[in-house]
């Protein structure tokens, strides 16, 4: 059994339509015109008439008014984000066998050749993004990275990110903003080399823009408004979790922030500790938005029965406050990423506690996990053969061939028989 003590409002479908429409247009324009359309959006939805391409200089001037402190704090986050892809990358492995005599089928891990990233940047600069993206792409064995990141002001681009795109190891920069810089990455636009790959989070405009544009590059997912989903029974703390489910409302009025609960008592404290909190955050005017119309609180029966709503909201970030959090580790299956206990908390993750914080949204986690070192590596295959597997292989290949149709591809498999017949 179910019970809503909060539910969601509907959504609206012609809000879709119109940013489908919209990203559309602005793609086509900018595949068309290249830099000249690139350079109208820009100025025309950012302001900007400047270079694009970030100078070396004014990289380093930037870092030099920097505290010491930011400095040596995002150095910490890079170290446990960059330590933890390694960690991933080592648990690759290349293979080769010999399946059966004179066959010989492997396969090989490839770094992608040309990265593009981008670091949103509207309402809060978030320079965290540049680790989990550069960073991670460095540690892949990416030889190439470029970062695009929208002016924050007339003097570009948010000083902290700027100096986040360079120590994380973007070779080159580009103050550039959503479905243009999107575009030109993929286009190779503004003295930018086209690339093979585009990787970032962003808004609704973004999201769209990285899906039109999967195919003519590849993307690392689509990551559209940030979602969390808090699981808990009464043994947790009421104001833990409502402040937990702000911290992530905040982002924007279209962020969903969900709580789960087998206890109706504490699902109704939550509330009221939420409206409480709502009325002293400094963030009140956008986390009021997303909670009044995404913020949901379901009462369910059991834990089995939590676990099945957590299923089925597929969140992008879970936390866990229980009686069970093990119980719940090893048996929830949908999600981003998860936070067990009261002692970690989503913020940790999106700051750099090592984990990526490009996660699926949009209930994407049923079949996708988040952005990881392995996003950057393609995985090929090959195969070898002797003469005599050849020969032994080519009479079943071409039945086959001759079952579908293909009559050509037949014909490979018969000179073959022929050609190693003598051995």
């Amino acid at each position: 059994m179910r019970t809503y003590i909060k539910r969601a409002a509907a959504g609206s479908p012609q809000r879709r339509l119109d940013v489908e429409d919209t990203v559309r247009s602005m793609i086509a324009e900018i595949a068309e015109r290249r830099d000249a359309a690139v350079r109208e959006y820009a100025e025309r939805l950012d302001g900007w008439k400047s270079e694009f391409r970030v100078s070396q200089d004014k990289i380093d001037s930037t870092a030099a008014r920097l505290p010491e402190t930011f400095k040596e704090d995002f150095a910490v986050c890079k170290r446990q984000v960059q330590d933890f892809a390694r960690r991933q990358l080592e648990s690759f492995r290349e293979l080769e066998a010999e399946v059966a005599p004179g066959i010989t089928l492997g396969h090989r891990h490839i770094p992608v050749r040309y990265v593009g990233c981008y670091i949103p940047g509207g309402k809060y600069p978030l320079i965290s993004a540049a680790i989990m993206s550069i960073g991670t792409a460095r540690v892949a064995g990416v030889p190439n990275v470029i970062g695009c990141a929208p002016p924050r002001d007339e003097d570009g681009i948010y000083g902290p990110t700027l100096y986040a795109l360079n120590s994380a190891g973007a070779e080159e920069i580009y103050c550039l903003g959503g479905v243009q810089a999107l575009a030109s990455m993929a286009y190779g636009c503004v003295g930018m080399a086209a690339v093979d790959m585009i990787t970032g989070p962003g808004n609704a405009f973004v999201s769209e823009a990285k899906r039109q544009l999967f195919g003519t590059v590849g993307i690392d997912l689509l990551a559209g408004p940030t979602e969390i989903c808090v699981v808990a029974d009464d043994s947790a703390d009421p104001a833990l979790v409502a402040t937990d489910l702000l911290g992530q409302a905040e982002h924007g009025p279209d962020s969903p922030a969900w709580l789960v609960t087998t206890s109706e008592d504490f699902g109704r404290a939550v509330l009221e500790h939420l409206e409480m909190q709502l009325a002293g955050l400094p963030t009140r005017e956008v986390a009021s938005l997303s909670w009044r119309d995404h913020g949901e609180i379901l009462v369910v029966g059991d834990d089995d029965a939590a676990i099945a709503a957590c299923d089925e909201y597929a969140p992008e970030h879970l936390e866990v406050m229980t009686r069970r959090d093990d119980y719940y580790l090893a048996n929830l299956t949908n999600y981003g990423s998860l936070f067990v206990g009261e002692e970690t908390t989503v913020a940790y993750g999106d700051k750099g506690i090592g984990t990526n914080h490009t996660l699926p949204t949009s209930k994407a986690a049923r079949y996708t996990g988040g952005r990881w070192v392995g996003k950057f590596m393609k995985t090929v295959t090959y195969q070898r053969m002797t003469r005599a597997a050849s020969r032994e292989f080519a009479p079943i290949a071409s039945r086959q061939c001759e079952a579908e149709r293909l009559l050509a591809h037949q014909i490979t498999a018969d000179v073959r028989s022929v050609r190693f017949a003598a051995d």
